[in-house]
């Protein structure tokens, strides 16, 4: 993104900025406001990928008790008045644990719970995208023999 707006840059100043290539060749409208456009848009994009990062969104703890009979989920979220997300549900709402496995260029695995009245809420946290297809099944039956309720 820096790079395009620096491109847009040059253009706008007709002065080279990057000395591979001339300002010259790029005039500003339309080329130059469309560089500077996509240098602004991923300079957006890459600060909100960057706080999500340094905050630790998405990451957390579950908590499963069979003793009192409760599952607890806390995940962290963004800055602000629901920055701390905190789920409580009694293990006998507990309908079952599915699986959903995608695969091809960008392959998804993922484990859910689903709750009755609540409906599905995923269980693996955004940085264990790279299980295999047997791991998350034997991360979803070892869970599911735990709550003792069916897999889907």
């Amino acid at each position: 993104s820096l790079g395009f707006l620096a491109v847009g840059a040059s253009s706008y100043l007709g002065k080279n900025i990057i000395s591979v290539l001339p300002s010259q060749q790029i005039l500003f409208f339309p080329q130059g406001v469309v560089m500077s456009f996509y240098g602004i848009a991923g300079l957006f994009i890459s600060a909100y990928l960057w706080c999500t990062i340094l905050w630790n969104v998405g990451s957390g703890y579950d908590r499963f008790d069979r003793k009192e009979g409760v599952v607890c989920i806390f995940r962290w979220g963004f800055p602000g008045i629901k920055r701390r997300v905190f789920l409580r549900f009694l293990m006998r709402d507990i309908q079952s644990i599915r699986i959903q496995v995608k695969e091809g260029l960008f392959p998804r695995r993922i484990l859910y719970m689903e709750i009755r009245g609540q409906g599905a809420i995923p269980l693996t946290r955004t940085d264990e995208k790279f299980f295999t297809p047997r791991e998350i099944e034997q991360k979803a039956a070892e869970l599911a023999y735990f709550l003792r309720i069916p897999m889907e």
